[in-house]
Parts: structure tokens; C-alpha cells; sequence
């Protein structure tokens, strides 16, 4: 056997945020063929992770470095990788192929382009699958959903063919057995939804009451992150803002975390419709995703229709506790009856079969052109100072020289006066909108 078949392969993973980071890294490590050398590259912006949110993700990489979009293209230019995991927001996945087909135009041995979602695809589906076209590998994670993107790019006449189903590569753990002691409810906080103050603070009203009626139970608020810090979307209204100066029984208490280990000692998960509902039910944790505020597109439990999972406060404070149903299960690669264990073997095989192609591969051919999104495709470009054929735009953000204490303390800044802007300016124009 030849040293290049059992040497490690050398893997890159580009994320813009802890979530995407998480995903990405989980996901090399899934569908990598053999062992691996992880470097991880964070893509400069809003939500560029901070030290903590890594450590608390808790994948590691053999190196990490932040870049630009520049900066990075520069880095796929000069290293030799076999995979490239694209962790990032579907505009993000867009601009970095068409950088990386300009960058390889003339690498007949580029390494093989994998892409996908974080969790559950609810909103701009026909929009994120388009902008992440032209990836070797657009990851699908469950059955519905690769069906679902099949049907998106057959329906345009763009080459299906990437569409390889998988699972969400964050699902493990010891099942549920029973209950704990004290027995454990947790509501799983997410940072866009629900959007409004009177809704965010309903729910904080409710799981507050239902700390009350049942003081036999420890009550978790499980957040995401800390006053701020940015996620994958970005939270106005913090719940720890909005739990300042209530009166918190005490049995309830507001805690950070991996959410693995916060499952560890779950016995009720209580979500709107976060995707930590499906790391639950991987676990056979009972899960319950609320109906309280409705079930709408615009809240993500619309996603859950069909679960045997939708439930009320009211029901839960009476003592309900959701059963799922299997068949809707396993079409959403939950795969409670243990055949996870198999479900990047599709992935691996295929990666595989294109690292050994023979000539190696054919150049990126994403379904967005200058011809086919003249009006669209050059704005998704410049956000992140590309030009319309894939080259950095003349003042393009560099990162191949890192930046000295000034430069630090500038981006810091700037950082912190957005973050101010986003959780506290911004909400006070949008009430002064609605006077």
C-alpha cells in the first residue's frame, strides 16, 4: 500500500461561528476516510468566536488561526490540503468557491469541497441550498432533508448529484434510562427565536412558574452565551438580561455549557425549536417542543409537526411528557435504534472515490455565475470583498500579516460597539418605531 493511502490526511476547516465551528470539525472527523490533521481557519466577522465559546464547544484542532476571506484564499493557494469543510452562512459558502475556483484554476489536484447545514433547515432553503452549490459534498442530514435538496436543484436544472446524506455529526451519548435525582427539566434558550421582549420574557415567566409548582425538580436555563458574545444568529435580548432583578426560585438556575454534558442529567428537555430537541431525542431523553407561541415557520417548530413532540407549559406543568413517533425519527437521521453508527459511510466512500480519481477534479462549478445571477452574484461576492470572478477586491481586508496591538484593540472595539448596537440601540429604535 502506498505512504499516501495511511499517511493522515490533511484537513481544513473554515468556520464563522462556535456553532459552525462545532459542525465542521465534528463533521471532518466523521467523513474523513482515515486519521486525520485538522487545521482550523475562523472567518473574521461579527460572530468570529471568542476563546471561551471554543473551549466550551470542546473539538480541537492541530492548529487555529482567524482570517480573512483573503487571507484564507491565500491559504488554499500555498497548502496542500486533501479536504476543505466549509462551515459557514450560505452567502460565506458562496464567495469561498468562487475565490477557490479562481485560486485552483490551474490545481488539477484541489482537494475535495464538503458543505451543509449546522442543524435543522427551516427558512431560505431554495436560497442557502443555490449559494452552497458547487460544493464536491453538500451534506444532507437525514433523509427528508436530502430529498428536499435533491428536489431544489433538479427543479433549477443545477447538477444534483453532490446531495450525500449523513447525520448530524453532534449526536451521541448514553441514552436516557430514567429519572435523575432531583429529576431534571431544561429549557434549551436559542438566540433569534422568539424574537420579540413579550415573548422571550413569556417564556422566562413560564419556566419561572413551573419552577414554582414543582420545587421537587431542579429547573435548568441552558443559554448559549454570555452578554456580548455573538452565535450563529445573532440575541437582542439575552435571557440573563431579562432574568436581572426577577425573583429566581431556587431551584431554578441559569447555566453555560456543553450541551452533551447538560444532557447527561436531563429527564424533561424543553425547546422552541433548537436543534438540541434532536440531540435529545438521539438520546431518548423526553423532549417537548412548545406550541405556546404557536407553530409557525417563523419560530422553527413547524419542523416538528408530525414528532409526536408538541407540547404546552400547561401540559408540562400537569405532567405530560411527549412520546415521539418512530417513522418521523427516522426520517430526520435522528436514529435512536443505533444505526448511526453507519450513517457517514455514504460520505466517507464518496470523499474517498474522489481523492483517488484519476487526473484528480474537475474545476468548482457553482450554479451562480455572472450569467445565470447577474444582480445577485456580485453582491454576495463583495460582502466579503471578493470581485465577481473570485479575486480579492483592490483593499481587500488582508490576513496575511497578523495584526499588531493597535490593530487588536481597534477590532475589539469595534466589535463590542456593534454588539452593544445589535442588544441594546437597536431594540430601543425598534420600540421607538412602534410608538
Amino acid at each position: 500500500m502506498p505512504a499516501s493511502a495511511t499517511k493522515p490526511l490533511r484537513v481544513a476547516v473554515l468556520a464563522d461561528s462556535d456553532t459552525r465551528w462545532k459542525w465542521g470539525t465534528l463533521t471532518a472527523k466523521r467523513v474523513a476516510p482515515r486519521d486525520i490533521r485538522l487545521d482550523g481557519y475562523l472567518l473574521r466577522g461579527r460572530a468570529t468566536p471568542t476563546a471561551r465559546q471554543l473551549g466550551e464547544v470542546g473539538v480541537r484542532a492541530d492548529s487555529l488561526r482567524e482570517v480573512t476571506a483573503a487571507g484564507f484564499l491565500r491559504a488554499m493557494r500555498e497548502e496542500p490540503y486533501d479536504v476543505l469543510v466549509l462551515a459557514l452562512v450560505g452567502g460565506g459558502v458562496q464567495a469561498m468557491l468562487h475565490g477557490l475556483r479562481r485560486v485552483w484554476e490551474d490545481r488539477p489536484d484541489r482537494p475535495v469541497v464538503v458543505t451543509g447545514y449546522v442543524g435543522v433547515v427551516y427558512e431560505k432553503l431554495t436560497d442557502g441550498l443555490l449559494l452552497r452549490h458547487g460544493a464536491d459534498l453538500v451534506l444532507a442530514n437525514s433523509r427528508q432533508d436530502a430529498e428536499r435538496f435533491r428536489a431544489v436543484y433538479e427543479g433549477v436544472g443545477a447538477d444534483a448529484g453532490a446531495v450525500t446524506e449523513v447525520a448530524l455529526p453532534f449526536l451521541g451519548g448514553e441514552p436516557h434510562t430514567g429519572g435523575h435525582e432531583p429529576y431534571t427539566v431544561v429549557f434549551a434558550a436559542q438566540p433569534s427565536v422568539p424574537e420579540t421582549r413579550t415573548d422571550r420574557t413569556y417564556l422566562l415567566d413560564r419556566l419561572v412558574r413551573h419552577a414554582r409548582l414543582h420545587p421537587e425538580h431542579e429547573v435548568l436555563l441552558k443559554l448559549r452565551s454570555r452578554p456580548g458574545e455573538h452565535t450563529t444568529h445573532i440575541e437582542e435580548l439575552p435571557y440573563q438580561k431579562l432574568a436581572r432583578g426577577l425573583d429566581l426560585p431556587a431551584n431554578l438556575r441559569l447555566v453555560y455549557g456543553h450541551m452533551g454534558e447538560v444532557l447527561d442529567r436531563t429527564d424533561l428537555l424543553v425547546t422552541v425549536s433548537s436543534t438540541a430537541a434532536l440531540e435529545a431525542l438521539h438520546r431518548r431523553v423526553p423532549t417537548a417542543v412548545l406550541t405556546d407561541l404557536g407553530v409557525r415557520e417563523a419560530l422553527g417548530n413547524h419542523h416538528f409537526t408530525g414528532s409526536g413532540c408538541l407540547a404546552s407549559w400547561d401540559q408540562l406543568d400537569a405532567g405530560h411528557r411527549p412520546v415521539p413517533d418512530p417513522r418521523w425519527l427516522t426520517r430526520q437521521g435522528v436514529a435512536a435504534d443505533g444505526s448511526y453508527a453507519t450513517a457517514f459511510d455514504t460520505a466517507r466512500a464518496r470523499i474517498a472515490d474522489l481523492l483517488d480519481a484519476p487526473g484528480g477534479l474537475p474545476p468548482l462549478a457553482p450554479y451562480y455565475t455572472p450569467v445565470t445571477a447577474p444582480g445577485y452574484l456580485p453582491g454576495v461576492l463583495a460582502r466579503h470583498h471578493l470581485a465577481p470572478d473570485g479575486t480579492p477586491l483592490p483593499g481587500a481586508p488582508d490576513a496575511g500579516r497578523e495584526p499588531g496591538p493597535v490593530r487588536r484593540i481597534v477590532r475589539r472595539t469595534a466589535r463590542g460597539a456593534y454588539r452593544h448596537g445589535v442588544q441594546r440601540v437597536a431594540p430601543v429604535i425598534r420600540r421607538m418605531g412602534e410608538l
